[in-house]
């Protein structure tokens, strides 16, 4: 028996296939220097099988739902 893995979208809910170029993205925080108060980071990378199996990783599917997640993300961290 064969075993498929099958992503989705975390925006659109958009199937992947192998014909697009899809992202990965997660929050993260940073402190700019030593002791101070770490800061809401956003990271994109293109598509890696190992790292899109990570449980704190978004799939995005393309440009425009990237651009839908940063404005969650910045709307979330403002608050």
């Amino acid at each position: 028996m064969a075993w498929t893995e099958t992503y989705h979208c975390d925006v659109c809910g958009k199937a992947k296939n192998e014909s697009t170029d899809w992202w990965l993205a997660w929050g993260e925080e940073f402190a700019p220097v030593p002791g101070a108060e770490p800061q809401p980071l956003l990271k994109l990378t293109p598509w890696n099988l190992l790292l899109s199996h990570d449980a704190q990783v978004k799939h995005i599917c393309g440009a425009r739902c990237a651009q839908t997640l940063m404005d969650r993300w910045m709307t979330a961290s403002g608050e």
